[in-house]
């Protein structure tokens, strides 16, 4: 076994039976980013001395007989929007270039009571806010399939650290795919949890000293190389939080024992209007070909039960609304946002920029008020309430992630030539996965298959709200029939980027 590339749920085991150090796990990593990372640049802030320095500690305390928990020992990068105490936390945010929190984000936190060593920090998005990963402080992240190509975002760093094998486990965030899209970009698995599951106390953004101010649409999603490792990660971090009063009691479901033959699967290879292209339709169709002969029932959804053009509009509406003084305003970040919103706003196909209605973005964010955010959160309720209603009657529902592959880096905004359309930028990457933002609802990530390129292609499975435990059981067996992780072999993907 390839140290690097293995579970995290098996590094544990190995560590607890004293199969394999923890400090040889945390040099192997050391060593792979050491090789790797000056291509990739998918990681930040090494936390080098203190992670071995743990690790050594794990060790000691194995052999005393301790267990500190069901990471033990275990390495894992955090998304550099995470507080972490006495580590640099930047958001990728030029202001906050010297920020040492002095104290842990809840999530990072009661990751490392679980066991888990902070090895280091993934790079990302400038404050989180983009489907490709660059900044001022770090640079660009390149998908480790192919240079030329984003790793997604905002948690682009965090994917491509885990297809990479340079962390056991990443957490990420997800206010309209930047779990979901990275995932699909670098093909690993990732999690969504329902919205307020998971606590974002010492989350970037709100920029430090900001009200809270992202009260919808936002989650902490992870990442990882199998869906035991997802499992394993939300059962660690979930749960209420006094420092977030608004995350409520809510236990984790029990996941049951259906089986593949129990199931009614809803598929989409496509919503109307808004195709993905051909390669991603037909692996979701190869998947389906495969699933049919050991499901219950497979059902064809052409489209959601939804207005999506409405939806759309609630979506661009209430991230404006969440987001107006969460994020900088100062005249660096005006500079670079203007500019996107203007190529999002004009370019790619008239009728698809019709049906992604950014055009209600910039006027909510320049002129927010209190009657127009209650009239949007109402429009809300009715869309939670007809998704609740459509899944009511399937057990998870199958759809594409994006509708685009991961693209060559581009200006943020610029268009995506796809089937042979271009398509605003927005609508290409996260026109899949912000209706799930908009309602709130649960969705794994698996891989299912890879481009004639050799870009790995990935599937939304959503499940219903608060049972998380249900939905990962039904894509583990999904997993089983149509997915898994491989790795991207870098040796060949530098030498073709050479």
């Amino acid at each position: 076994m390839n140290i690097v590339f293995a579970t995290a749920s098996q590094l544990a085991q190995m560590i607890r039976e004293q199969e394999i150090s923890s400090v040889e796990v945390v040099n192997a990593y050391l060593e792979q980013i050491e090789k790797y990372n000056n291509k990739i640049n998918a990681i930040a802030t090494l936390n080098r001395d203190k992670a071995l320095t743990r690790a050594i500690e794990a060790d000691a305390a194995i052999a005393r007989g301790e267990n500190w928990g069901a990471l033990h020992g275990v390495p894992i990068t955090l998304k550099d929007t995470f507080e972490t105490a006495e580590l640099l936390t930047t958001a990728g945010y030029k202001p906050l270039k010297d920020r040492i929190p002095d104290r842990d984000a809840t999530v990072v936190s009661r990751l490392r009571q679980g066991g888990a060593i902070i090895l280091g920090k993934s790079n990302l998005a400038e404050m989180a806010s983009d489907f490709q990963s660059t900044n001022d402080l770090f640079g660009r992240v390149n998908n480790p399939w192919n240079l030329d190509c984003t790793a997604g975002g905002s948690s682009g760093g965090s994917a491509a650290a885990i297809a990479a094998g340079f962390s056991a486990l990443d957490l990420g965030n997800d206010c309209s795919g930047s779990t979901r899209q990275p995932a699909h970009f670098c093909g690993v698995y990732a999690l969504k949890p329902t919205e307020r599951r998971l606590s974002t106390a010492g989350h970037i953004p709100e920029a430090p000293g900001m009200p809270k101010c992202i009260r919808q649409l936002m989650t902490v999603g992870s990442f990882a190389r199998s869906i035991e490792d997802l499992r394993l990660c939300l059962s660690l971090t979930a749960g209420t939080d006094p420092r977030q009063p608004d995350v409520p009691p809510v236990p984790l479901d029990i996941a049951g024992n259906k089986k593949l033959s129990d199931l009614t699967i809803a598929v989409s290879d496509s919503w109307a209007k808004m195709p993905p292209s051909l390669e991603i339709r037909q692996a979701i169709n190869l998947a389906v070909d495969k699933l049919k002969p050991v499901c219950a029932s497979i059902e064809n959804w052409t489209s959601p039960t939804l207005d999506l053009q409405s939806a759309f509009q609630v979506c661009n509406q209430l991230t404006a609304l969440n987001f107006v003084y969460s994020q900088p305003a100062d005249f660096d970040a005006s500079k670079k946002n203007l500019p996107a919103m203007f190529r999002e706003a004009t370019q790619g196909d008239k009728e698809l920029r019709d049906l992604n209605n950014f055009s209600h973005f910039l006027p909510t964010l320049l002129n927010p008020n209190l009657k127009q955010y209650f009239e949007i959160l109402t429009r809300r309720d009715r869309f939670i309430a007809q998704m609740d209603e459509a899944l009511a009657k399937v057990d998870v529902w199958l759809c594409p992630v994006a509708m685009t592959l991961a693209f060559s880096h581009r200006p943020k905004g610029e268009a995506i030539k796809i089937a042979g359309r271009k398509v605003p930028y927005f609508l290409a990457n996260g026109g899949y996965t912000m209706l799930f933002n908009l309602t709130g609802h649960p969705v794994v990530v698996i891989p299912i298959g890879q481009s004639k390129t050799g870009l790995p292609i990935g599937v939304q499975i959503v499940g219903k709200r608060w049972q998380e435990m249900a939905l990962l059981a039904i894509a583990e067996e999904i997993d089983k029939v149509v997915g898994n992780f491989y790795n991207p072999c870098l040796e060949t993907t530098l030498s073709n980027n050479s």
